[in-house]
Parts: C-alpha cells; sequence; structure tokens
C-alpha cells in the first residue's frame, strides 16, 4: 500500500480535524502518499481530491467541524455512483481509504469495498456516541461539554423566574448525550428514546415530592419516543397548569466549537491505528477504543449492533432525582 485517502462523512463533529491530522501525520511517518477528498463520498464521486502533506494539517487539531468539508451523498448510494467513485480513486492510484463519520459513512464503506475492493478503515465521528465498538465516538465529550454549559445558564433563570425548563438536545435515535448532560447538569428528569413512560414517572414524582421546588430542569433527547421537548412540555403543564414551563433546543450548537482534550486525544488514536491497520492488512473494520484500548470491529457488526445506554448510570439518575 502506497498511497491512502481519508475523506469525513455524514454530520459533522468536533474533534474530525484532530482526527485527519493524525491520519495524515502518520502516513508521512510510514512514508505513504495521502490524499484528501472533500465533500466525503460525494466528493470521492465528483473527484474533489487533493494531496496532503504533514504542513497541510499544522494548526487544525484545535478546530471544529472540518477542513475536508462533510456531506450526506445520495449519488453514492448508487451503483453508478459507486463505478465512477471507484474510477476516481484508481485515476490517483489509492489503495486504501480512512472513513470518518457515523453509521452512514461505515455502510458506504462497507459496499464500496464489497463491489470493487477498496480496503477501508473507519474512524467513529458523530457526537451521539450510538456506534458498536467503541466506549466513545469522536466529538461526543465536546457535545456534552456544550450542553452541560447551556444548562447551567438556563438554570439561572430558571431559578430566577421560578420556571420549568425543557432542554433539547442532540439524539434522534440515541439518548446518551441527554443522558450524560442530564446527570451533569443535575437534571430533574431525563427523557431518552431508549426507555419508556418518563413522562408518567416525572409527573408523579412531581406530585408527591416533599421539597417542593420552585423551578426545574429536565432534558430531553430529540428523538425521545413521547414526543420533542416541546410536546411533552405541553403535556407536563396539561398535569400542573400552575408551571411556567419554557422550552430551549439547543440544536446544532453541540456539533461545534473547540473540541475537547478528551475528543482530540481519541481522534488522534484513532487516526493513526487506522493507518497502522490498513498497512497491516485489515480492512472492512472500524477503529474504537474500548476500556482505554484500541479494537477493531467489522464494518457489518458496527452497523448492526445496538449501543444503549449506560444501565448504571441511568440507574443513578433515578436514585439521585428521586
Amino acid at each position: 500500500m502506497k498511497r491512502i485517502a481519508v475523506l469525513t462523512s455524514g454530520g459533522d463533529a468536533p474533534g474530525m480535524n484532530a482526527c485527519i491530522r493524525s491520519v495524515v501525520r502518520a502516513c508521512v511517518h510510514f512514508n505513504i502518499e495521502v490524499f484528501g477528498i472533500k465533500r466525503g463520498y460525494q466528493g470521492l464521486i465528483e473527484n474533489d481530491i487533493c494531496q496532503l502533506s504533514a504542513s497541510s494539517v499544522a494548526n487544525i487539531i484545535q478546530y471544529g467541524g472540518t477542513i475536508l468539508k462533510t456531506a450526506r451523498s445520495k449519488d453514492f448510494m448508487t451503483p453508478e455512483g459507486r463505478k465512477k467513485a471507484f474510477e476516481n480513486l484508481k485515476a490517483h492510484n489509492i489503495d486504501g481509504l480512512v472513513c470518518i463519520g457515523g453509521n452512514g459513512t461505515y455502510t458506504g464503506a462497507m459496499i464500496f469495498e464489497q463491489e470493487y475492493g477498496i480496503p477501508s478503515m473507519g474512524c467513529p465521528g458523530t457526537i451521539d456516541n450510538d456506534l458498536w465498538g467503541t466506549d466513545y465516538t469522536i466529538g461526543y465529550d465536546t457535545a456534552i461539554n456544550t450542553a452541560v454549559e447551556a444548562i447551567d445558564k438556563i438554570r439561572d433563570t430558571a431559578e430566577s423566574h421560578d420556571r420549568i425548563f425543557f432542554v433539547e438536545v442532540m439524539g434522534r435515535h440515541s439518548g446518551h448525550i441527554a443522558l450524560h448532560a442530564g446527570l451533569a447538569g443535575g437534571a430533574e428528569g431525563i427523557f431518552v428514546p431508549e426507555r419508556e413512560h418518563e413522562l408518567e414517572e416525572i409527573v408523579e414524582l412531581y406530585e408527591r415530592k416533599e421539597r417542593k421546588k420552585e423551578f426545574s430542569i429536565f432534558v430531553v433527547a430529540e428523538g425521545e419516543q413521547e414526543g420533542h421537548a416541546y410536546e411533552i412540555a405541553k403535556r407536563f403543564q396539561d398535569h400542573h397548569p400552575e408551571t411556567d414551563c419554557r422550552v430551549t433546543v439547543l440544536g446544532h450548537i453541540q456539533r461545534g466549537g473547540k473540541p475537547t482534550s478528551n475528543d482530540r486525544i481519541l481522534a488522534s488514536r484513532l487516526g493513526a491505528h487506522a493507518v497502522k491497520a490498513l498497512l497491516e492488512g485489515h480492512r472492512n473494520e472500524a477503529v474504537g477504543v474500548i476500556s482505554k484500548d484500541i479494537v477493531f470491529t467489522p464494518f457489518k457488526e458496527a452497523i448492526e449492533r445496538k449501543k444503549d445506554i449506560e444501565d448504571n448510570l441511568w440507574t443513578l439518575n433515578n436514585i439521585i432525582t428521586r
């Protein structure tokens, strides 16, 4: 293997630049030529490919987003699109790929390898922390800290006005951000898509609590089964019309900003090990960290297996919010 290309695909996540940097510097270390593909698989189809050097990734480790840009490519979902992508790779004599992204990124890399035999390694880049095969994904730690900072500020105004706030965080199919941010932010209740009947329990708890709080914070994952934060807030106020309920949707601020040191180190480890794995003959696998050790998980398993929220933290939440 003499040439490796790196791309970022799907939603952006803080730490992707640190991972790109690590891939490039690792390639330089192993005397491998390295290329960057702009806008993920769409850039691969459109031949938006450029050679990178160690200086190309200088002074990017502290930035959010991705210098390679990112996109969700519908064209790559078609056989014609993947054929064009393969032709462009071969024109550049690229032997392997490092794909940074989430579930969709892994799926694209797996199908591409099956059809054209291009070895790929995946690095888990998503704030949702919902990928199997790693304890944490790139961007997750930063997203939690962003959410907690916002919750702390909302708490100030909630207390000043004796209001109940429902704070919606990202997580269409995953409650990891909501659970961690809710615990760290001292939320009175947390709503996640992996669990049911939270509203019933919270309403009952609110009614029988001996210490009546004049304000409260509830954290809601956007994919919560009982609805988005606005719907849950309305249903809560129907039970307690005397309360003054407000909603804050944090949205995409959770994806931006300078990555934390944890995300920078995680991304650097994963990027370098992805390159090393390609050189050692690995293919069609995701790189992850479990109990601080580097592990490799086949794309198929990483895609199909469901990563649940941590039971011990959910139990802790039920203890300390009662």
